[in-house]
């Protein structure tokens, strides 16, 4: 690649795709913590439990939702998915409105037609950007409840804000346990899983890990059943450790670790481009390696940790988290393969490392005023090692040599990001609440910039079943910390890699003014709707394109653009049955590129800069829907994705004017749970996704930035068991 519906009388559109809660109370009401003396009696809560409990809602009110459209996902609707909590959590997402998907090497998935500018926030703490790549570092197995926030945020949210992936993530309570599972199935899959969870005097400790192993780590660039070359293995870890020290004081400690390791499909039958010595002559005709033997891999690892402190002290609540996480990826060409077909091969090796320190706090000033106010601070240090083998070219670019020369291209730099906050959440009467607020953020790395961006949310109950919200925002979006200098484009004149336009600007921070207006109604006790509209008109829109044969995104920027949409949704649940519908229909188009321009051709350029193009992740129409039907201890389920199909540039046509295909692939699952004596249990499962085993294209190999074809993946079937205990 390579519920029931809930608004509550601020405005915040909860959709949960499986489990709805009633309505929630009053604005005004006043929610009261009753004390439960410890026991040790089996069903009690414990005296820890309770303080989690309460630290956990305080840590949450921290984060405000008023006004922004809020989707809630649960364990019971991962459950209800193919694969349960063995989802990967880019699949998880697509099953919300406005999400599309994509391949692995593009990106995976696309809120709102943005493409990435996702922040994800783990028990309040937002985790920093690293190096991206085919692998998630995050996993579904340890995730207790996901608030997805997209739409005119408030100004606690900044820097990345297409959408907010609130994780809060599974706890320790009680006597010990933990789970143990496996998964094995159609490309060779195998996947083994655990977790271990209790409580220790004052200590809660939640620890899991996961490895898998198949040949299907990357898209197939061919329509065939399974790719050549493409096994992957991925590790990953997670911790979850909070020692209380006393009922209003919470120290945290969270870690997690990603190893992945891939393979890159080959793409069999493609011609020479280019003489190697030994290898290939384009004058005779000879190949000695055929492209369906070309073997290059990528390996991927993230590190992160954050110590948190949470205190609640009469009417303030606050949390000051330090982080750390380190990245890198390494992409290691076929040395041969990549030059005869690519007349480039560069072993490129990313890292970042980031540190820094998260403060958040919000003070009740009366019944009808919440102050919340923070900041944060982030130190990136990032470095890019590339050894280079090109061709000489003479001045027409024609080849003259067969013998590869080696370039070193090594750079890099330490940036800085800066955010400070300040907001307030005014309930004007029961039913209206306005939160109003100032973000400053700030980017001192390859480009230096700053913005003061105020944020506007209005959210009004029009009745005790229908909720109305308004926002405006603004935003700013720095980019990646980008490692492409004009120096090392000078460094390849002459050569194989010399790019058609000398020169390149530096890529710029995004500038974004955001409308949203959104509606929700409960229909009945069983069905909740919801509708929202959206527009954003875009300054420096950013984007991100695969360039070259390595498999790395580069950002660049259009100078204008926008984007607008609606999305629609549905939810349904019952004793027996729960059932979800979405519908979006998105348009994103930009103008004149303004920077990285290196990357692209000249007849491109020239084209792009006089005509708005449609992004190359733009999808008119997406789809997705599912239901689940639970009988004793048993449940069938079954979910559908459509697409209309991703962007293309047609042969002799303008970038990006046209779509692919159409897909719509579906899934279905079966689960069963053996419940035993000890309170534990077995948990069974069988999948089939792409019940119809559909070939479809996610990407065709042309557009603006879209390296190579890749296919969604066909008909597999796949068994788990998990044990409880």
């Amino acid at each position: 690649m390579i519920p029931n519906f809930r608004r509550n009388a601020v405005g915040i559109a909860v959709l949960s795709l499986l489990s709805w809660p009633a309505f929630a109370q009053d604005a005004t009401t006043t929610t009261t913590t009753t004390t439960v003396a410890p026991s040790s009696a089996e069903g009690t809560l414990s005296t820890v439990e309770i303080q989690s409990e309460r630290l956990k809602k305080a840590r949450m009110e921290l984060s405000p939702e008023v006004g922004a459209t809020v989707y809630r996902i649960d364990r019971a609707a991962i459950d209800a998915l193919g694969k349960g909590d063995a989802t990967p959590l880019d699949d998880v997402l697509l099953t919300l409105p406005g999400v599309a998907k994509d391949s692995k090497a593009s990106g995976s998935l696309h809120v709102r037609d943005d493409h990435g500018n996702v922040q994800y926030r783990v028990n309040g703490v937002q985790l920093p950007e690293g190096i991206s790549g085919f692998g998630q570092s995050l996993d579904t197995r340890y995730i207790d409840s996901v608030n997805f926030l997209t739409g005119a945020l408030p100004a606690q949210y900044g820097l990345r804000t297409a959408g907010v992936v609130d994780i809060q993530t599974k706890q320790g309570f009680g006597k010990p346990g933990g789970s143990l599972g496996f998964t094995f199935g159609s490309h060779n899959t195998l996947e083994e899983s655990g977790s271990v969870y209790g409580t220790t005097g004052n200590l809660s400790y939640y620890l899991s890990g996961s490895l898998v192993s198949n040949t299907n780590g990357i898209e197939n660039p061919q329509p065939t059943l399974n790719a050549q070359n493409d096994r992957t293995r991925q590790g990953k870890t997670f911790g979850n450790l909070s020692y209380y020290l006393d009922a209003d004081t919470r120290l945290g400690l969270m870690f997690g670790t990603y190893n992945g390791k891939f393979q890159i499909p080959t793409n069999p039958n493609q011609t020479p481009a280019f003489s190697l010595a030994g290898y290939s002559d384009l004058g005779t005709g000879y190949n000695g390696l055929p492209s369906s033997d070309v073997r290059e891999r990528q390996t991927e690892a993230t590190r992160f940790v954050a110590l948190s402190y949470q205190k609640t002290v009469g009417a303030l609540d606050f949390q000051i988290s330090a982080f750390h996480q380190y990245s890198n990826l390494h992409y290691v060409p076929d040395a041969v393969g990549d030059l005869i077909y690519n007349g480039v091969a560069s072993d490129t090796l990313r890292s970042n490392s980031s540190n820094g320190l998260q403060a958040d706090a919000s003070y009740k000033l009366n019944d009808a005023h919440t102050l919340r106010f923070g900041g944060a601070y982030t130190r990136q240090s990032t470095r890019s090692i590339n050894a280079v083998n090109v061709f000489p070219v003479d001045d027409t670019g024609a080849q003259i040599g067969n013998t590869p020369v080696l370039i070193n291209d090594n750079s890099g730099k330490v940036g800085q990001l800066a955010s400070l906050y300040v907001q307030d959440e005014w309930r004007i009467d029961p039913r209206l609440t306005f939160n109003y607020g100032l973000r400053y953020d700030s980017v001192d790395a390859f480009t230096k910039e700053h913005q003061w961006s105020p944020r506007l949310n209005l959210a009004y109950k029009l009745s005790d079943d229908t909720a109305l919200h308004a926002g405006y925002a603004r935003y700013f979006t720095p980019p990646p910390q980008e490692l492409a200098s004009q120096q090392s484009i000078n460094l390849y004149t002459g050569t194989t890699n010399q790019p058609e336009i000398a020169n390149s600007d530096p890529v710029k921070a995004e500038r974004t003014h955001y409308f949203d207006l959104g509606l929700d109604h409960k229909v009945n006790d069983n069905l909740s709707l919801s509708a929202d509209v959206y527009y954003k008109n875009i300054t420096n829109l950013l984007d991100e394109g695969q360039f070259g044969q390595a498999l790395i995104l580069s950002p660049f920027n259009y100078a204008k653009g926008f984007a607008r949409g609606l999305e629609l949704s549905a939810r349904y649940n019952d004793d027996h049955w729960s059932a979800y519908a979405n519908f979006a229909y998105q348009k994103a188009m930009g103008k004149n590129i303004v920077s990285s321009q290196s990357l692209f051709g000249a007849d491109e350029l020239s084209y792009i800069a006089n005509h708005y193009v449609y992004l190359d992740h733009d999808q008119t129409y997406t789809l997705s829907g599912g239901a689940a039907y639970r009988f004793g201890d048993n449940q069938v389920s079954g979910d559908l994705i459509f697409g209309s199909g991703l962007r293309r540039t047609p042969d002799g046509g303008a970038p990006n004017s046209a779509a692919l295909p159409h897909y719509a692939v579906v899934n279905a699952a079966y689960s069963h749970t053996w419940k035993e004596s000890s309170g534990g249990d077995i948990v069974g499962r069988i999948a089939i996704l792409n019940l119809f085993d559909k070939s479809y294209l996610l990407r065709d190999g042309t557009g603006v930035g879209v390296g190579a074809p890749q296919y969604g993946t066909r008909r597999s079937l796949y068994v788990s068991m998990t044990t409880h205990f």
